[in-house]
């Protein structure tokens, strides 16, 4: 049985003092060659812990080691099993999963869920570069005059597990790190659509039930366009801009032309670019929320009521700190040549295993799913004081709250 080393510093104390082993064995509840080789080791070293033994020898040598780590580096999602399997093949070397987990973590290398972004080829990053530089100089003031809008699907059951990948501290958005994800991947059961201007107001949804429903360029202008965006426009006036997306109902032809007689604004808005979205973090925010909530909705009422009550618990102070937050993300676009950015991180494509939570434009509604549309409040100078223009899309109104 191995001694502590505050049981060894009472055995050699008491020997000095002049007791016999036995006696001190007896004392401290040690057998007697425990207490003679704890006073030999303290004869011939002068410490009290035992001497560091070798161990079992390492099954792989440092060659081998190094072939497990510039494996991993060369592919960031290779798993621990697919770095085991490429070690025999390539060295001939058995080892378990284990043993290569190990040698991983020993270079600092360990598993952790990929940041994910879009995929993106030269077009697109050229595109997002291009805009950066364009808006780069854009003030505060400027930022606030635009209606930015997203929508984000929501589904009751579902999951959206991803992979791992093996990284270093502070390569979560390593270019090698990321996942890069598809639209439409993994289908759907609820779509949400929000709006997000200057601020944040309260929640209209209608329910979509059978048959399926899909939002057309048609439905677009008479539903969204005329119904909510143009009034809206014409309250905040000739700043007034426009940011959509590049979904189908957005670019189409009949979109266009109607933007065009309205003479509504809008952003070139470069394609697959959710992280310079402000309200892409603001479904991050959203979704951490509903999946808090004890017990997690059951039913699509549950979410309905879910999803309205932590919206509007959302401080109004996080959305001012989003519109401040344009020109970091444009700051970090053309820090990436047009890549994904850090920003990509609450990103609905994240997503939510629990309530598979997933970032999608308007697409193709299912069975038993509900479109929720929310806007965000405009603020202006009203009085001396600060207005919120509240909107509701079914009744088209207005009304001025003085804060």
């Amino acid at each position: 049985m191995d001694t502590t080393p505050e049981e060894a510093a009472q055995v050699v104390a008491l020997l000095q003092q002049g007791l016999s082993q036995r006696a001190v064995a007896a004392q401290l509840h040690l057998s007697q060659s425990a207490v003679s080789r704890v006073y030999r080791r303290f004869q011939e070293t002068g410490a009290f812990n035992r001497r560091p033994r070798t161990g079992r020898h390492r099954c792989t040598s440092e060659r081998d080691d190094r072939f497990i780590v510039s494996t991993s580096l060369r592919n960031r999602h290779l798993t621990g099993v697919d770095v085991q399997q490429e070690l025999r093949r390539v060295r001939q070397v058995a080892v378990s999963e284990w043993t290569v987990r190990r040698r991983l973590k020993e270079a600092n290398l360990t598993p952790k869920r990929p940041a994910s972004g879009p995929k993106l080829t030269a077009g697109h990053r050229q595109a997002r570069l291009q805009f950066a530089r364009e808006h780069l100089d854009w003030s505060i003031a400027q930022w606030r005059s635009v209606l930015f809008t997203d929508e984000c699907r929501v589904c009751l059951h579902g999951s959206d597990r991803r992979g791992r990948v093996y990284r270093r501290p502070g390569e979560r958005f390593a270019q090698c790190c990321f996942a890069e994800t598809v639209a439409y991947g993994g289908g759907s059961c609820h779509d949400v659509g929000w709006y997000f201007s200057r601020g944040k107001n309260r929640t209209c949804f209608r329910a979509w039930r059978r048959p399926r429903r899909r939002l057309t360029a048609d439905r677009y202008i008479t539903d969204i366009l005329l119904g909510h965006v143009v009034p809206y426009a014409e309250f905040v006036g000739e700043d007034f801009v426009l940011m959509h997306d590049n979904a189908r109902c957005h670019t189409a032809r009949v979109s266009r032309q109607f933007l065009r007689e309205k003479e509504l604004r809008t952003m070139d808005w470069p394609a697959l670019s959710p992280d310079l979205n402000p309200i892409e973090h603001l479904w991050d925010e959203l979704k951490r929320r509903v999946r808090a909530r004890n017990p997690v909705p059951a039913s699509v009422d549950e979410l309905k009521t879910a999803l309205l009550e932590e919206w509007d618990g959302i401080p109004q102070e996080t959305v001012k700190k989003l519109i401040r937050s344009m020109r970091n993300r444009l700051q970090a676009v053309i820090r990436a040549r047009g890549g994904n950015t850090n920003f990509a991180l609450a990103g609905a494509a994240a997503g939510a295993e629990e309530l598979g939570l997933r970032h999608d434009t308007y697409g193709d509604s299912t069975n038993g799913d509900v479109l929720l549309e929310h806007s965000l409040g405009h603020h202006v100078d009203y009085l001396g004081g600060i207005a919120e223009v509240q909107w509701q899309l079914k009744d088209t109104w207005l009304t001025e709250q003085k804060i």
